[in-house]
């Protein structure tokens, strides 16, 4: 007999591999029937997960360790096994700002010399960036961007949240000059001709944590075998989605009006790695654009929701605090993981934390199956975060700013 499970999403490309899971029958393979909820807003998928409407939902990492420590909202305790994708969003500006920063219209720009226009412009009038969330990658990648390149968000640069089906509009009707959301949003400006896309997030973090698949720590505990059977269910999923030969079939099951409601020409250029940066010009190839399976791209790395927990303190202007650090690190969960896929062959990290951005090329290390490659997951600036430092990563931040 099949487990049921329900599952919030938003009708965005890094919802795919629960849906795909689904669609292909690799969840029906592992015993499982699973249910979609689409929302318009991430506030609407947190509050259907907390009130038990569903069993999981597809959320932002941040916005699930911000809920864990009660930023907000009462504090519930979350769980992360699975991580849904790394990067995947972009900074797409109005056409006006990206010409008067002078972006290159046929590729993507240079993280630096952009943000040391913008820095410019910013002194002369006051610009707004939209995100999806207070709590959202896409927040502190942007913020992250802009402060490395000496602006300090939220003086020169305000930072408001557009719902992401709505980020179109907000940039047509100029309430926002610029924004940091997922595909195929930005897609949808480009075709619309109200923006034009700038940046990748993978050229300011290479392999930056996006979503996750969280759940409330009670309902892990209470469906843990059902969870695993879903994390074995979404590897496979992941392997068929990378899959050039599936590539159309699967932005044509994506756009459907009960999941993304999207063209699936704009969704196959996320899948593709190929991103019309402006509207009437040829695509362009920036590879991993979207990063769904290879490298253990699904393992949940303690490091990466510490980096992220640091973000909230620097960003809320927070004390740091080690009980709240703990707290945060203990949202994502490495043993579920290794527990669900333990015997089946895939790729199982040894380690549950790394130092994030310190590969500049590719690097073998060990899994418990023997030898994997991680490759270049630098940030722009060539920063590196040490998981056994967080005190010490806020102070450098902090006096670097001051540096500015």
């Amino acid at each position: 007999m099949s487990e049921r499970l329900t599952i919030g999403f938003l009708p965005l490309v890094d919802a795919c591999l629960p849906i795909l899971a689904a669609e292909h029958g690799f969840a029906a393979e592992e015993g499982l029937e699973l249910d979609f909820v689409r929302e318009v807003s991430w506030a609407t998928v947190l509050d259907r997960l907390l009130y038990g409407h569903s069993d999981a939902a597809h959320l932002l990492a941040p916005l699930a360790i911000a809920t864990t420590l009660g930023r907000g909202r009462p504090a519930q305790p979350l769980a992360s096994p699975f991580v849904l994708g790394l990067n995947g969003n972009a900074i797409t500006f109005s056409p006006a700002l990206a010409e008067a920063v002078g972006a290159p219209e046929g590729q993507l720009g240079d993280p630096r010399q952009i943000g040391a226009a913008l820095r410019e412009l910013a002194g002369k009038r006051r610009l707004r960036f939209g995100v999806v969330h207070r709590y959202s990658s896409h927040n502190y990648m942007l913020r992250y961007w802009l402060a490395a390149c000496g602006m300090v968000p939220d003086e020169g640069v305000e930072i408001v949240t557009v719902a992401p089906p709505f980020v179109a509009d907000a940039l047509g009707t100029g309430e926002i000059d610029g924004t940091c959301v997922g595909e195929p949003w930005n897609s949808v400006a480009v075709e619309r001709g109200v923006g034009r896309i700038v940046l990748a997030t993978a050229q300011i973090w290479r392999r930056g944590v996006e979503k996750v698949l969280a759940l409330r720590e009670s309902r892990l505990a209470e469906r843990r075998e059902a969870i695993e059977a879903l994390v074995r269910a979404m590897r496979k999923a992941g392997a068929h989605f990378v899959d050039p030969a599936n590539w159309e079939d699967n932005a044509a099951l994506l756009a459907a009006p009960r999941y993304l409601d999207a063209d699936p020409r704009l969704i196959l250029r996320a899948i593709s790695d190929r991103l019309v940066l402006a509207h009437g010009t040829s695509p362009i190839h920036y590879p991993d654009f979207m990063f769904q399976y290879r490298e253990a791209a699904n393992f949940p790395w303690v490091s990466q929701a510490e980096w992220l927990y640091t973000q909230m303190v620097r960003w809320d202007r927070t004390p740091f605090r080690g009980d709240e650090a703990r707290r945060a690190a203990r949202v994502f969960r490495p043993d579920v993981y290794r527990s669900a896929l333990q015997g089946t062959g895939d790729l199982l990290p040894g380690a549950s934390s790394k130092v994030e951005g310190s590969l500049d090329r590719p690097t073998a290390v060990g899994t418990q199956q023997g030898a994997m490659v991680l490759e270049q997951n630098s940030f722009f600036d060539q920063r590196t975060f040490d998981p056994d430092n967080l005190e010490g990563y806020l102070e450098s931040l902090e006096h670097a700013a001051a540096q500015k």
